[in-house]
């Protein structure tokens, strides 16, 4: 496989299924949000010292792989698409409130708003959760234009937030090496 088609060059992409669409199309708007949250996430685990946040975002990043899957996936495929491949499911949603649990019953959270920057793994963290918001108000725009059939991509993205959030914290914190 090459690395270049060329098919991009005048501002056309494809969605799964061979649908072309303008590289401005809100499907592509919400995966190649949730890209940038992804390669965020790598470099916030390129600079953890701890293996649990290593872990989890690991585990996050490979959510968000197959959330931006059915991003990609326009309303009138996703029958067809289910039928092949993972999807987001209440169990993918149960994952991230038991790692938001299993954080909470080690470091106490914040409160009020804090300040990122206390270390750089933490900021990138908050950066990615950033990011995160910004990719769940593109999927509510798809679900808002009967565009997004199933409705834990959003109770998925907004509990991400949470679990980021709770992550920068416990990277700042736990004495966990």
């Amino acid at each position: 496989m090459k690395t270049f088609n060329k098919k991009g060059d005048k501002g056309e992409t494809s969605l799964l299924y061979d649908v072309r669409v303008p590289k401005s199309d809100p499907h592509c708007e919400a995966y190649g949000t949730v890209d940038e949250a992804v390669a965020t996430l790598g470099l916030a685990r390129s600079l953890s010292k701890k293996k649990k946040v290593q872990y989890i975002l690991h585990s996050v990043q490979e959510g968000l792989f197959i959330l931006a899957s059915e991003l990609a996936t326009p309303a009138q495929a996703y029958p067809q698409f289910v039928r092949k491949h993972p999807v987001i499911n209440a169990q993918k949603v149960q994952q991230l409130e038991d790692f938001i649990d299993e954080l909470e019953k080690e470091v106490e959270m914040p409160r009020d708003f804090i300040t990122p920057g206390d270390s750089a793994g933490s900021a990138v963290i908050h950066m990615a959760r950033s990011i995160v918001r910004r990719a769940e108000r593109r999927a509510v725009s798809l679900q808002q234009n009967k565009l997004l059939p199933n409705e834990e991509v959003l109770k998925y993205l907004n509990r991400l937030a949470d679990l980021l959030f709770a992550l920068a914290h416990y990277e700042n914190v736990s004495p966990e090496k």
